[in-house]
């Protein structure tokens, strides 16, 4: 089967799977609704997953720059986190992340649930921000 086009914009090819997680009943409030700091976490590790690639080390989240949700996420639900760099600067790396659900009742089906663009800053050993290399700028 072929993979829907998941995205509405850019290269779909600069887009990847960083996470897939499922939501469980601990991930629950008591109406049995997942949190939204659930998933905002999972999207924040998600961009970091790509981050840390395109600064070649370590990164810390410094700004959620957008984040929207787009529909709700079940107890049960496959959630696929994507993400794409969005910008490289001297020593930041700015992501969009987008994460789509599969339903536990209907797993061929995806729903867009939520979207966001964090920006990490790379850091050494010290915590200090640090320049990213010129290589590492080409992602």
């Amino acid at each position: 089967m072929d993979e829907p086009n998941l995205f509405d914009e850019g290269d779909p090819s600069r887009w990847r799977l960083a996470i897939r997680v499922l939501a469980m009943p601990a991930d629950t409030n008591a109406a049995g609704d997942i949190f939204g700091g659930w998933l905002m976490s999972q999207a924040d590790i998600a961009g970091a997953t790509v981050a840390v690639q395109a600064a070649a080390g370590r990164v810390v989240t410094v700004a959620v720059n957008e984040f929207r949700f787009v529909s709700p996420v079940a107890m049960g639900d496959l959630v696929d986190l994507y993400a794409r760099v969005e910008r490289i600067g001297t020593t930041s790396v700015r992501v969009e992340i987008r994460a789509w659900a599969r339903r536990e009742l209907d797993p061929e089906s995806r729903h867009h649930v939520a979207f966001a663009n964090i920006t990490y800053v790379a850091v050494g050993a010290d915590g200090r921000p640090r320049p990213i290399a010129e290589s590492s700028k080409t992602i």
